[in-house]
């Protein structure tokens, strides 16, 4: 059902509002559930899924969902060709002073994870001539070093999921998960499959980024995602998906 207002919205930016520009949004194609879900290639379910339709009709506002891969957000950004980006953080991008920032609508965790019954990390020093399974195009600063020395070497998947399906397959010791991803991949599992948390590399605030643009309603965009923390209603989006 939700789904289906989401594209409601789409077609409304479409056909009925002609004169109103929509809000263009993006949607990074590796991101895994609960963050995102991709059906042939559009949007369909997910956090950002549910946080974009509140929002838009919060505002209403037509919007549009562009599905892209990771290192083209930033360039069509650049272009103009979106104006919004949620689940971001300053600090994963080099110019995000060039953009208006919302107040953070969660923390992501990074951590460490192996399989059931694996023990805690004291660093990540400790995983040295292992293969780590990792997000293709995604940065680890905590871990950057390890890679550059080749002490670490990257085991590469398309999305988050397929990182976990990996480390659960046996293909390596250790992976990169955020916390969010790993209770969804765990949540079905019997107990001694579950994967497990052996160390934190970081804790980041995200939120969404607009391009500082006149033609953009800004200031209302960022008042109404303040007034959505505020009210509630970006934790019952979260809670839909612990």
């Amino acid at each position: 059902m939700r789904s289906s207002v989401l594209a409601l919205l789409l077609c409304w930016s479409t056909f009925g509002h002609a004169a109103t520009a929509a809000l263009r949004f993006s949607a990074v194609d590796s991101w895994a559930m609960p963050v995102a879900e991709f059906r042939d290639n559009r949007l369909v379910g997910g956090i950002i899924h549910d946080l974009i339709e509140r929002l838009a009709q919060r505002l209403d506002m037509p919007v549009q969902v562009h599905v892209l891969p990771r290192n083209r957000v930033e360039l069509a950004l650049k272009q103009g060709e979106i104006d919004v980006r949620c689940y971001i953080s300053p600090k994963w991008i080099t110019n995000g002073n060039e953009y208006l920032w919302s107040v953070p609508f969660l923390y992501q965790r990074d951590l460490i994870v192996a399989r059931s019954g694996s023990e805690q990390l004291s660093s990540p020093d400790a995983m040295s001539g292992q293969s780590v399974g990792t997000v293709l195009g995604y940065t680890y600063p905590r871990l950057q070093q390890l890679f550059d020395r080749g002490s670490l070497l990257r085991d590469e998947a398309r999305n988050q999921d397929l990182v976990l399906q990996k480390l659960l397959a046996g293909r390596y010791r250790y992976a990169v998960s955020n916390e969010l991803a790993l209770s969804w991949f765990n949540r079905n599992l019997p107990d001694q499959d579950r994967l497990a948390s052996v160390g934190t590399l970081e804790e980041e605030p995200v939120g969404c980024l607009i391009r500082n643009d006149p033609s953009l309603p800004t200031q209302r965009i960022l008042r109404t995602l303040v007034q959505m923390k505020e009210s509630g209603e970006i934790e019952e989006i979260l809670a839909r998906y612990r």
